[in-house]
């Protein structure tokens, strides 16, 4: 399993002041120094975090520390003040790996994923534009076996399992269901050659639970690391966190 960190709640910290402080660079290059296996992004129109600059920026710091940068968004983000739009955006940083994720503009963050059928031909249309690019691309799915299948049947790289219902479900009684769930997920990617991303709401205390369910190739993860940085720094945090997925 390889972490990667995304930086959104850093630049929100940023733009809470208006300037350059924190920086989002700076974090990217110690987290980086830490041994993380990625950086990731998800710039969105209102700019109300990371920006298409941001992105910019780490895509260019990634490939000359030879690391993965991860963009993710809507493919259907259209230009919109200082948001150049989601295809111009992967067009200009040429990312390793696109993440497809279906959020609204409103929406305050990515709380479900894509379900088979939805908005295919807008899909199949954009997947062709990208082709060129020459980039791993992962649709965000909602933990379903059908949208496995929907991912395979476009011709996708990955999946990204949506993980928020299994971290809701930790303290309940329904937590072995939720897990049994997540491996029969990952064993038919698997099966279909699809590899295996997770996200959403992951933390030191259910990632364990997470590995129990199966081989995943990456994990994203930001809030709760900035969270756990209020608590522990961030140098120790990121280490708590490699630590975790690489013992199990």
């Amino acid at each position: 399993m390889r972490l990667s960190v995304n930086l959104n709640k850093i630049a929100l910290l940023r733009n809470a002041r208006g300037n350059n402080y924190p920086s989002v660079e700076d974090f990217a290059y110690e987290a980086i120094s830490l041994g993380v296996h990625g950086l990731t992004l998800h710039p969105r129109q209102d700019s109300r975090h990371a920006t298409c600059n941001d992105a910019i920026e780490l895509s260019s710091i990634c490939k000359k520390n030879s690391l993965e940068f991860n963009l993710e968004g809507n493919p259907f983000s259209l230009p919109k003040d200082d948001f150049i739009g989601f295809y111009e955006l992967c067009d200009i940083t040429k990312p390793e790996q696109i993440t497809l994720v279906p959020d609204s503009i409103d929406q305050i963050t990515s709380d479900c994923g894509w379900s088979p059928g939805y908005e295919e031909n807008k899909l199949k249309n954009f997947l062709t534009k990208i082709k060129h690019l020459d980039s791993r691309i992962s649709l965000f799915i909602n933990p379903e076996i059908e949208s496995v299948e929907f991912a395979a049947n476009l011709g996708l790289d990955r999946i990204e399992i949506y993980t928020g219902p299994f971290a809701n479900s930790i303290q309940s009684t329904n937590i072995k269901e939720i897990k049994t769930t997540i491996s029969l997920i990952i064993t038919r990617a698997r099966e279909l050659g699809l590899g295996v991303n997770a996200g959403h709401d992951l933390n030191l205390q259910n990632l364990p639970h997470l590995i129990d369910c199966g081989e995943i190739d990456e994990v994203s993860i930001g809030h709760a690391i900035i969270i756990d940085a209020l608590k522990y720094g961030f140098h120790d945090t990121i280490i708590k966190y490699i630590n975790t997925i690489t013992r199990n």
